[in-house]
């Protein structure tokens, strides 16, 4: 049952994972609560890396507060220039925007859910066609009876 559980839930993260898509915010402030993420330019990098770690190239987070001195984010991620990801846990980080490039909301994309879904849906039937299902789940087939010529001493 636990194999049954875990792998349920490997198939459901990758079809979450689908689910969304970075899009540029195309000079629209985003909205209040919405999932975004900002690219910082390199005097954000400087002013932040203090306070933040040094070569910063991305900040994810739920924006919480927008005035016109800077954007409040509540940080989820926090992305490097040479491809490391760090996870934050909702700290509070104040941006200017001089220390920005580019702006992007996170949206649901119908097309990759779908194709995500598609895909999980035919790895599943490929497997049962394949008759190797029950070993994906970790069930046993048993093997059948006991041969003759076993004698089962106590």
């Amino acid at each position: 049952m636990r194999s049954i559980t875990r792998n349920g839930f490997i198939a459901l993260g990758v079809l979450l994972a689908g689910c969304y898509s970075l899009r540029p915010a195309g000079g629209v402030t985003p909205e209040l609560g919405s999932q975004i993420v900002f690219d910082l330019n390199d005097v954000g990098r400087v002013s932040m890396g203090p306070s933040m770690g040094a070569e910063i190239a991305q900040i994810e987070g739920r924006l919480i507060e927008k005035t016109n001195e800077d954007y409040v984010v509540s940080v989820s991620t926090v992305r490097f220039l040479r491809g490391g990801v760090q996870p934050w846990t909702g700290e509070k980080v104040r941006l200017k925007p001089e220390y920005l490039g580019s702006t992007y909301e996170r949206r649901f994309s119908r097309g990759r859910t779908i194709a995500a879904a598609a895909i999980t849906v035919g790895g599943f039937a490929a497997l049962v066609a394949s008759g190797t299902f029950g070993g994906f789940l970790g069930i046993d087939g048993g093997g059948g009876p006991p041969s003759e010529g076993l004698v089962h001493r106590p």
